[in-house]
C-alpha cells in the first residue's frame, strides 16, 4: 500500500472500480437530502455512470483523499451552458476536500462561464463554490420527489 501525505487531495481519471464506492456514497440519506438529488438503485446507477465515462463532452475525475476515493467532480453541457458538480462522500465532509478538488478541477475545465446549481440549504457546497471564485447569478426552484419544492442558488464562474 502506498503511503499518502496527510490531507492530500488528488484528482485522477475515473476507473470502473470507483463506481461501487460512488454508488454507496450516493445512497446516504443525509447526503441525498443535502444535495437535493435522489439516489439511484444499482440498475440505474451503473449504466448512468458508464454513459458519463463514455461521453467525450463530459470531464469527470475521481477525488482521492489520502489515497481513498472521496468522491467525484464532473463537468457537462446542459441547455447550452457548461455545468459543474461535485459529490463528496459524507465521511469526507468538512475537511476542505471539495474546495481543493474543485480548485484543481478548474485548471482542467477552461470553459467560462461555468455554472453550478446548489440547493439553498447546502451551505457547505455553496461555500466551496464561493471559495473557488463562483458568484451568485440567480435563484430557481423545482419540484422535489415528495411534492414539495427545492430552492436552489445558481452560481457562475466568469
Amino acid at each position: 500500500m502506498t503511503r499518502h501525505e496527510p490531507n492530500t487531495v488528488i484528482l485522477r481519471d475515473v476507473i470502473e472500480a470507483d463506481l461501487p464506492i460512488f454508488f454507496d456514497q450516493q445512497l446516504d440519506p443525509e447526503a441525498t437530502q443535502m444535495a437535493a438529488f435522489p439516489s439511484r438503485n444499482r440498475d440505474a446507477f451503473m449504466p448512468h455512470w458508464k454513459k458519463i465515462m463514455g461521453n467525450e463532452n463530459v470531464t469527470v475525475r475521481t477525488i482521492l483523499f489520502e489515497g481513498h476515493v472521496a468522491g467525484n467532480v464532473v463537468s457537462w453541457e446542459q441547455s447550452g451552458e457548461r455545468e459543474v458538480g461535485c459529490w463528496i462522500g459524507k465521511e469526507y465532509w468538512g475537511k476542505g476536500i471539495g474546495t481543493k478538488a474543485l480548485a484543481e478541477f478548474l485548471s482542467y475545465v477552461k470553459t467560462r462561464p461555468l455554472v453550478a446549481h446548489v440547493a439553498k440549504h447546502n451551505i457547505g457546497s455553496f461555500r466551496v463554490l464561493q471559495k473557488c471564485g463562483f458568484a451568485i447569478s440567480g435563484e430557481d426552484k423545482f419540484p422535489d420527489e415528495n411534492g414539495g419544492e427545492i430552492k436552489e442558488i445558481i452560481l457562475k464562474l466568469e
